[in-house]
């Protein structure tokens, strides 16, 4: 039995969880969930089986479910136990709180109405999978889950195409290699790509490639499992200024300068005031 009983202040406790291993829980986390008046999990059976693995009895205290599809019901039941001056402890499924969870309405209502909120920190996959995907992580950018249908998910990831960071995704086992390929097709074969799958458990997967790689190694395969999907930024190839001028000087043989300014500044994905300077230069010599 490694958690305390600690007294804890009025308040919302937002609580990470596990993604994998059990063990991976913090102290802290055991804590909260030991001494919180009331407890609220985005997945009660989850929540009651990992306190069970810890000894954290719940001392006739019933988990309350909040959830996606819970509505506003369960979040005031909440938000009255907070006004009754209870503390409240609200376990994510799997990884930390409002990351691809539910929690976000019920934390910043709770903040809003004057309530203290804090977090017990833990694991999270979007941060595991960038210490493991080889890929830069200066920068990143966490997008979710794309859509389910494949134009909609195209227009999503072409949205996301100049994003100057490592893009990160949470995927289902059952679409993984369709988006795979779209995002081959819309950002590029080429670009470099990492697929993490089943992060601390025991069949902990790591496959990295480029995009096109990655996606013909899983056309026709099925896989199971948790999985998080990294894509490089893109990296733009360097545009002498005599490449741009030379550009314009072609295009100002057909177009007006504006006209002429605009396809040189899409051919080269570049800001079109100055083009348009050159342009203009161009034009009167």
């Amino acid at each position: 039995m490694n958690f305390q009983k600690v007294r804890l202040g009025v308040g919302l406790y937002f609580v990470a969880t596990p993604i994998g291993a059990a063990r991976d829980i913090t102290l802290r986390a055991l804590d909260v969930l030991a001494s919180a008046d009331v407890i609220a999990a985005e997945d009660t059976r989850s929540l009651r089986r990992l306190m069970e693995i810890h000894g954290v009895p719940l001392e006739g205290r019933r988990i309350q479910a909040y959830h996606d599809h819970s509505g506003a019901g369960a979040r005031g039941k909440i938000l009255d136990a907070l006004q009754q001056g209870k503390s409240v402890a609200y376990a994510s499924e799997a990884g930390m709180p409002l990351i691809a969870d539910p929690g976000y309405d019920l934390g910043r209502q709770a903040a809003e109405e004057g309530h203290m909120v804090t977090c017990a920190p833990g694991p999270s996959a979007a941060l595991m999978a960038l210490t493991l995907a080889g890929l830069p992580t200066d920068a990143f950018f966490f997008a979710g889950f794309l859509p389910n249908a494949s134009g909609a998910r195209r227009t999503r990831i072409e949205a996301l195409r100049e994003v100057p960071g490592t893009l990160v995704f949470y995927e289902s086992p059952k679409r993984v290699a369709a988006c795979l390929f779209d995002l081959s097709q819309v950002l590029g074969d080429d670009r470099q790509a990492a697929m993490c799958r089943e992060l601390t458990k025991k069949f902990e997967e790591v496959r990295r490639g480029t995009l096109a790689d990655l996606a013909a190694d899983l056309r026709g395969q099925t896989v199971k499992g948790e999985i998080v999907l990294l894509v490089d930024r893109g990296h733009s190839e360097t545009v002498n200024e005599s490449d741009i001028e030379e550009a314009l000087k072609h295009a100002l043989e057909t177009h007006s300068v504006r006209d002429a300014a605009d396809l040189v500044s899409q051919m080269y994905k570049l800001p079109r005031r100055p083009i348009y300077q050159l342009a203009l230069k161009l034009g009167k010599g």
